[in-house]
């Protein structure tokens, strides 16, 4: 065995090198939840504009298209720059979390406040990775499990911040679930394709019954998809404990929120991220919760 293969074996350094790896992810993560929304907003702009255009409303057309400017826009260019003076981000400004403490949490150029988000989202990233990995070890299990726990902290933030959970990250994210489970990695491939389609169709039909009885959306179609997504890595059986987990934490809080009025009755509250947080506890400890739920009241 190599010296690489006997570092690697050890769980302690294993870790840490998912830590870092993770801290590295979160950093990328921060551009899709920043760029992802602006670039669908960019391609429902074109679309609009080419649907006008094709209606005969030219001048329509022009003003839609008028509204971003003529640059490439995408996860990659342009470069990251400071949204106040649009200062370049160079190198040693982006490191994941030890820049923004080493900046002060401030631009370097104009020292306009940087979110805390992004550091917490590399903290996040980089803690989630390094848990995944001491737990499952180099396998294909905690290959998935860091996949699983990215995008779900990148549809955590972005659904706070723009009410949308995007199908570029959802619906990759399902196919991966039911490939990985071809070897049965999280749950049996049958259990799986079941679970996909009872997370989508569960949440589909409570929608439908809501707004049946009282005329209103009482979600989005991205959360039908994002439950269907986790129901393709955990399979059918773990979606009970992730519906009852996700509409506990969401009913807390937003009665916590109304309760310190910081969110108007009636406002829509984000429930993906009270999905995301129920899947990455299934998957993490959904059988152990199970067993004891079994065991204490069965």
């Amino acid at each position: 065995m190599g010296d690489s293969a006997v570092i690697l074996a050890q769980p302690g350094m294993l870790a840490v090198l998912a830590g870092v790896l993770g801290l590295l992810v979160g950093s990328f993560l921060n551009v899709v939840i920043h760029r992802l929304p602006r670039m669908m907003e960019r391609e429902w702009r074109e679309q609009a504009a080419s649907l006008a255009e094709d209606n005969g409303l030219k001048d329509c057309a022009g003003r839609l298209r008028g509204a971003e400017p003529d640059t490439r826009y995408n996860l990659v260019v342009p470069g990251s720059r400071c949204p106040k003076c649009g200062h370049g981000i160079r190198a040693w400004e982006n490191v994941p979390v030890v820049s923004y403490l080493v900046l002060g949490g401030k631009c370097s150029a104009c020292r306009a406040a940087i979110s805390p988000r992004y550091p917490i989202v590399e903290a996040v990233s980089g803690i989630l990775a390094t848990y995944v990995a001491w737990r499952y070890g180099i396998t294909l299990a905690a290959l998935g499990a860091m996949l699983f726990a990215w995008s779900l902290v990148a549809l955590t933030v972005i659904d706070i911040d723009t009410q949308l959970l995007p199908d570029d990250i959802t619906l990759p994210l399902l196919w991966a679930g039911l490939l990985f489970n071809l070897t049965a990695t999280y749950a049996p491939l049958p259990e799986a394709v079941l679970g996909a389609a009872a997370g989508y169709s569960s949440l589909w039909a409570v929608y439908w019954l809501f707004r049946l009885a009282t005329g209103k959306e009482g979600m989005g179609f991205g959360d039908f998809k994002l439950l269907a997504a986790i129901g393709a890595w955990l399979g059918w059986k773990m979606l009970p404990l992730v519906i009852l987990l996700s509409s506990a934490v969401g009913a807390a809080v937003g009665i916590a929120l109304i309760a310190a009025r910081r969110h108007r009755r009636g406002a829509p509250i984000p429930f993906g991220p009270y999905l995301a947080a129920a899947g990455l506890i299934a998957l993490l400890w959904g059988e152990t919760i199970n067993r004891t739920y079994l065991r204490l009241f069965l």
